[in-house]
């Protein structure tokens, strides 16, 4: 320091170096302190899980849906039809079987028989007709055109649920589909 009580560059060099070593070792002791803290994390979680019970290992391979009405069982009949389109269109199966809140899976298949390109689009209609408003489709051929080029065959899914609060006195829902031609200019594309 020199007579009025600052300092020189030198010792305020020196002065900073010291400072910045401080704060590098600082540094240094909390960068050790998180990764053993983290390192140490597994342990603990797997002793906090066994202690309270949560990551048990004896649960059931597959978990009942709770949402399935078991004591009712209906039959689905599936139906096909077309209107102005050359295309032979066709369930896979004629009927199934499901319960209310069930998750059912069904194709239909469309081929279109003629050398040129068509587009159509189906509308879903049901048996008795009230049945619609318990038939809930999550997904459909039907939610969008559908266009087959010559000659070209495709398979369509329609997975759905019936509603458990289905009637009990309906044991029948019919789910019929017709495709339409679209007219010239709604072709998608």
């Amino acid at each position: 320091m020199n007579s009025q009580g600052r300092m020189n560059s030198q010792e305020l060099g020196m002065h900073v170096v010291a400072a910045n070593r401080e704060i590098f070792w600082k540094l240094v002791v909390v960068a050790i302190a998180m990764f053993g803290f983290g390192f140490a994390m597994a342990p603990i979680y797997k002793r906090i899980c066994e202690t309270a019970g949560i990551n048990k290992r004896d649960l059931p391979a597959v978990v009942a849906n709770t949402q399935v009405d078991a004591t009712r069982t209906l039959v689905i009949e599936l139906d096909a039809n077309t209107r102005g389109l050359p295309w032979d269109f066709r369930p896979l199966q004629k009927s199934i079987q499901a319960h209310p809140g069930e998750l059912v899976q069904v194709m239909y298949e469309a081929r279109n028989s003629s050398s040129a390109r068509t587009t159509g689009q189906a509308i879903a209609s049901y048996g008795p007709q009230y049945a619609a408003q318990y038939v809930h489709k999550l997904e459909c051929f039907c939610f969008s055109t559908q266009q087959l080029e010559p000659y070209q065959t495709r398979q369509m899914p329609v997975q759905l649920v019936i509603a458990r609060d289905l009637p009990a006195d309906i044991k029948v829902i019919t789910l019929s589909y017709t495709f339409f031609q679209l007219p010239a200019g709604k072709e998608p594309g």
